[in-house]
């Protein structure tokens, strides 16, 4: 083994001759590959997988899917571990931390508030989130850098004096940064950020939590999962002419909805993986988020091979190869549901508006929209994202654009193209790829989320203007992209987001329709094709990665008592031993409520480290059942309407307990915890709905909130506004036993109704001390 890895990494040092590789301490030790080029001395460590595989493997005595080997691979106690899928809750040991720099403020003051000296695990910082697109690219990174100086300086020097990486902003999109450098096959890796599943694309389990669960593992604490599910989709066929790996995890969301993927994870098998690109195979991972599953993977093959060894990583490839068995599902492996999809028969698709499940063929939608009355002309196209914005989805776009640019067309709408990286756009602009885009109309944006996270100063409409924008996102929540509740975003994949920009029209499909070129004559778009990966090595572009210091004893970390961006971490108050007795309502939920409805982005983002400030977004964009309008909520002390953030200040310093009442899938979208520390922080103690999202339940219970759900959920129906209720039975709060919540009518009636739950045991030790981190310190106390 060892003289293929040394020439197969040595020989691409040489031949890229760029700054990221670090041949010796590789070469140094017999059999060890590290982790990353970034972490030369952190090691694959197969053999425990294998190990733990093994052990796992006769204690179940069946074949085992790739899901269950990564997961149970991962296991802290193997031998004891209680497993059943969708009961049991695992306690595992993830291989590294990524967080996104909107989240990674929330994680790192948690983490500075622990009092540890140091993280114990691998861990990054990627600065992604905060860059408005406005101008451009280079103008806007620079005003970025003006405007969030103080965050950034933050997320710097805690990096550095934690032991954590630090990727500066203009860095590129946290999952483009993960996929290049960190992802692997067999990897177990927790990112704050709901995509972090992109990294299946390469093999890993790679799961979105929030911050505090990324505080556990950076604590060298076991992490918590409940046992996923796995549902098999099994590919046959192959992808050609316009449909792409886009359209996979379209239609998977048409057919499982969002909230189908919940509690599971999405195993992708069959003949047809093959046909797609390990950057299309993150994208497909990528949107399973979308669909609620814990995470995505596929299995380790030649495409993924081929992308290791094109991003410096073929010592880590040669490994992975000599350990495929285990990364792989066993033959006759039994998945808990199973979807098959015919590559060769899928068509193109576009998912929307306002909800990625809501799945249309290409060649449907212009009639669909009429009908539906959504507006037909396209005012925005937008590529890029962390979902579609790699080198291949640059040269799918750049080809379809050339051909339009042959006959004389431009984009009849704005256009604008986001690299997923430093390295994307440095290898785009040398090859080519981005002047074309260019030339066709586009703006190339800085290497940033911008308008999928909703940073997005958009100057073509006013607020409240009926439009259409497509891109190639993953979500289209309302007021999503860019804060206009009546913008219909579409999703779908670069190239057609490319042609029906060309177009300006969703009445336009490229399979079948013609286009009127500058001289007045016809021609038919011709499907694109495009290398997955450059033919030449990858350009790194600039260096933008801070590693930590060897010693960072004298670094320092400040935080102004006066800063309105930032704000120290002050403990939530212990569980009192009491009943939670005449709660009021502060809002009763009508419909969708996504954590953006709870806690928007956007503008929001500068908050992200100042709780008190950004609690003033808190539900802000949910539905009120009782007058049918958004941040409108009576006011129970007073009998006044006014803003739910300002409600819930009352109540607060009223010394008043409330709830929330939602309706289903309660917090899909993003995993950011500010959804759940922000109604913590202001004096709610439960949220009751008929069902939750995975991460948001999970950041709910961190902070020492109730996330309850009715056991009948026609129970929905007997809470009001007006209300107030009792959760009773809290002294003998245990694991799969239900609590009662008496209602009570402002007539003086009440009714009982009964409500479930899924705390473990250490769950609710959580719920006692106040909050996940206050158990920790307890912990911490009790053994010192």
């Amino acid at each position: 083994r060892v003289p293929v890895l040394i020439l197969s990494f040595f020989q691409h040092a040489l031949n890229s001759g760029v700054r990221r590789y670090h041949v010796a301490p590789v070469l140094c030790q017999r059999a060890k590959v590290a982790m990353s080029h970034f972490e030369p001395n952190e090691y694959i460590n197969y053999e425990k997988l294998e190990k733990n595989i093994n052990i796992v493997r006769k204690r179940l005595d069946r074949p085992l899917t790739l899901s269950e080997k990564i997961v149970y691979g991962h296991l802290d106690d193997p031998a004891k571990q209680e497993i059943e899928r969708g009961k049991t809750y695992l306690r595992l040991r993830p291989d590294r931390v990524a967080m996104q720099d909107a989240t990674a403020q929330m994680a790192m003051l948690q983490f500075i508030s622990s009092g540890l000296p140091k993280v114990a695990v691998p861990s990054t910082i990627h600065c992604d989130h905060l860059i408005e697109a406005q101008s451009g690219g280079e103008k806007d990174l620079k005003r970025a850098k003006d405007i969030n100086q103080e965050v950034y300086n933050f997320l710097s020097t805690a990096g550095a004096k934690y032991g954590v990486g630090f990727w500066k902003p203009g860095s590129g999109i946290i999952h483009q940064i993960i996929l290049e450098n960190y992802s692997y096959p067999g990897v177990m890796l927790i990112g704050t950020d709901s995509h972090t599943p992109n990294g299946g694309g390469l093999g890993g389990i790679c799961i979105g939590v929030g911050g505090a669960d990324a505080v556990d593992v950076m604590a060298g604490i076991p992490w918590e999962l409940k046992c996923p599910k796995v549902i098999g989709v099994k590919l046959t066929g192959k992808l050609s002419g316009w449909t792409s790996p886009k359209d996979v995890i379209l239609k998977v969301a048409g057919i499982l909805t969002v909230k189908g993927g919940t509690g599971a994870i999405i195993e992708y098998h069959g003949p047809g993986v093959d046909s797609i690109s390990c950057t299309g195979m993150a994208t497909i991972c990528n949107m399973g988020a979308e669909i609620g599953a814990t995470t995505s993977i596929f299995p380790y093959n030649e495409r993924m091979k081929k992308y290791l060894g094109k991003t410096g990583r073929a010592d880590i490839a040669a490994l992975a190869d000599e350990f495929k068995q285990h990364l792989v599902p066993d033959s006759g492996c039994q998945y808990d549901q199973v979807i098959e999809i015919n590559l060769s028969e899928l068509k193109p698709h576009i998912n929307g508006p306002f909800t990625p499940d809501l799945a249309h063929p290409v060649s449907d939608i212009g009639a669909v929209a009429e009908k539906e009355g959504w507006p037909v002309d396209i005012r925005v196209g937008l590529i890029g994202s962390c979902t579609n914005s790699s080198y291949e989805d640059m040269g799918r776009s750049a080809a379809v654009a050339k051909q339009a640019l042959a006959h004389g067309l431009k984009c009849k709408s704005m256009f604008t193209i986001t690299p997923g990286s430093e390295q994307i756009r440095a290898t785009i602009e040398r090859d080519g790829y981005a002047k074309i885009l260019r030339e066709v109309g586009g703006m190339v944006l800085a290497n940033a989320c911008g308008p999928c996270i909703g940073q997005w100063d958009r100057k073509d409409i006013k607020k409240g203007e009926k439009n259409t924008i497509v891109t190639s996102y993953n979500r289209n929540f309302t007021g999503r992209n860019d804060a206009n509740p009546e913008t219909h975003a579409f999703v779908t994949s670069p190239e057609i987001v490319t042609a029906l920009s060309i177009a300006g029209t969703l009445k336009f499909n490229p399979e079948t329709d013609y286009l009127t070129g500058a001289d007045g004559k016809k021609f038919k778009l011709e499907a694109p094709d495009a290398d997955e990966l450059p033919k030449l090595e990858f350009d790194p572009g600039q260096d933008t990665y801070q590693y930590p210091p060897k010693d960072s004893s004298g670094q320092r970390v400040d935080v102004s008592p006066t800063s309105q961006r930032l704000q120290l971490l002050e403990p939530f108050d212990k569980w009192d031993g009491k009943d939670l007795e005449d709660m009021l309502i502060l809002i009763k939920v009508k419909g969708k409520c996504t954590t953006d409805h709870i806690s928007a982005a956007g503008p929001w983002l500068k908050f992200r480290g100042h709780l008190d400030n950004i609690s003033n977004n808190l539900l802000i964009g949910a539905i009120n059942i009782e007058n049918g309008k958004a941040n409108s909520v009576r006011n129970a002390l007073t009998q006044e309407f006014g803003p739910v953030p300002d409600t819930a200040r009352y109540y607060k310093k009223m010394g008043v307990k409330w709830a929330v009442i939602g309706d289903e899938n309660y917090g899909e979208g993003s995993s950011r915890e500010h959804a759940a520390l922000e109604p913590r922080h202001l004096g709610g103690r439960v949220i009751i709905t008929k069902s939750f999202a995975r991460i948001h339940e999970t950041n709910l219970k961190k902070q020492g909130l109730l996330p309850l759900t009715f056991a009948d959920p026609a129970d929905y129906n007997k809470i009001h506004p007006v209300d107030k209720l009792s959760i009773v039975g809290l002294k003998d709060f245990a694991p799969g036993k239900p609590l009662k919540c008496i209602i009570k009518h402002p007539n003086g009636s009440q009714e009982t109704i009964m409500l479930n739950h899924t705390f473990n045991e250490s769950q609710i030790e959580w719920f006692q001390a106040g909050s996940a981190l206050n158990r920790m310190k307890e912990l911490q106390q009790k053994s010192s």
